[in-house]
This record gives C-alpha cells, structure tokens and sequence, in this order.
C-alpha cells in the first residue's frame, strides 16, 4: 500500500493570520519548535503564505547590503529587502504557499519539495482549509516500516495481487530495508516489473533481483517466412 501526506503529516499545526506581528512569529517558532508557520487569511481558513526562520532572518542579513543597492539589484534582492523591512506575517511571509493535499502520495509531496526548494509543505482539503503539515523529516518516517511488513506486502501485494504469481514462486528477503528478489517466474517482463513495483513500494531502500524465467517475452519473435509458390 503506498502511503500518503495523511499518514505521516501533523495534524496539531501552529498557524498564524497576517496581522500577527514580528515578536509573536519569533516567540511562536521558538516556543513550538518549529521552523515555519503558515498563514492563513483573515477568515482563519485558506493558507495564504508561509513565513519561515529564513524570512525572518532577513533583518539581520538585510542591513548589511543596505550599502551593496544598484540598478540592477535582482527580483530576489528586491523582494529581500522589502521582506526586512516588513513587520507581520503578511509582509514577511513566501506567498503564494506551496501545498500539498492529504490523499497525495508521500513521493509526490517529496518531489514537490525538492523542485520548489522547500522544507514543509501546508497540507491543505480541496477547499484550501488547512488540515496538517508535512515536513522532509515525515517525509523519511516511510523507511521505518519494520521488514517483515515490506516483505509482506511484497509477497501479498505486488507477487500476488498485483502479478498474480502462485506461492512458492518467488522466495522474498528483507534486511533493513534492502530487498532480495529471487526464483523463477514464466516471464521475463512479470521478473521485470516484480523488481520495478518492489522498488516503489514506501519503505524499500534498495532491492537485489537474481530472478530467473522461462520465456524471455521481451525479445520480439521472428514471424514465420510465407512458402515460396512453386513455379
């Protein structure tokens, strides 16, 4: 089963509206230990932004390129230097909020992180309400799944349900998350794709095939030559 946000995301999340003003951001990271905390509009609904240790770090970085200003300062210089001089949550915080839904699957919420360059990710209904929030380290908790339930699944699911091979043809072992694949299938493409989903199931760190087959129905068969008419 491939989890998703819902399963690994904290549901208990500190939330802040856009007039709340620069000491209280501070007090609230520090006092929750957190290091970001979505915004939310004036309804205390939909997410709106997020503003993070780094956005609020910009008053102390800001002042030193206060001499460094040209006329080509870039878009994120500017924006920097309008951040540092802001004093709530709306003036400081990233907006538009890069989000996630909670059906998600927990390898697209860590794809999203890595191509936008985040850390967390507000996890919001299809409404924009915020229900949870996901961070890298959540993201992580997959890999503790114990080896006898990956091999389980593995067997069950992917061999089973999945591939639809009799027991007994497929002998599955786990240690620490690193899976070994080995017997005999009909197939060479059932080996192939057994080796593809047990790479994709949440929790496998690597897997090791010594799959054999049958009939190897990756190679395209000749097609028999038409008899030559005799004259």
């Amino acid at each position: 089963m491939r989890r998703t946000v819902q399963d690994v995301m904290t549901r208990d999340v500190v939330a802040v509206r856009g007039s709340t003003p620069f000491k209280e951001l501070v007090r609230l990271l520090n006092e929750h230990r957190v290091t970001a905390l979505p915004v939310l509009d004036d309804a205390g609904y939909v997410v709106v932004g997020v503003v993070s240790e780094s956005d609020l770090a910009l008053k102390e970085v800001q002042p030193l390129r206060e001499g460094h200003t040209t006329i080509f300062e870039s878009a994120r210089h500017r924006s920097e230097r309008a951040k540092a001089g802001g004093t709530t949550a709306a003036t400081l915080m990233t907006a538009p909020a890069v989000t996630v839904g909670p059906e998600e699957p927990v390898t697209a919420a860590a794809r999203r992180m890595h191509d936008r360059d985040v850390k967390r990710l507000p996890v919001v209904d299809h409404g924009g309400a915020l229900v949870g929030i996901v961070t890298r380290a959540d993201l992580l908790k997959v890999f503790l799944r114990p080896d006898d339930e990956l091999r389980f699944e593995i067997l069950d699911g992917v061999a089973g349900e999945l591939l639809g091979l009799l027991p007994g043809t497929v002998a599955v072992g786990v240690r620490d998350g690193l899976v070994r694949l080995a017997g005999q299938v009909p197939l060479r493409s059932q080996a192939l794709t057994l080796e593809k989903l047990t790479g994709a199931v949440d929790g496998v760190v690597a897997v090791e095939a010594r799959l054999e087959w049958a009939t190897d129905d990756t190679v395209a068969q000749p097609t028999p030559s038409e008899p030559v008419p005799l004259m």
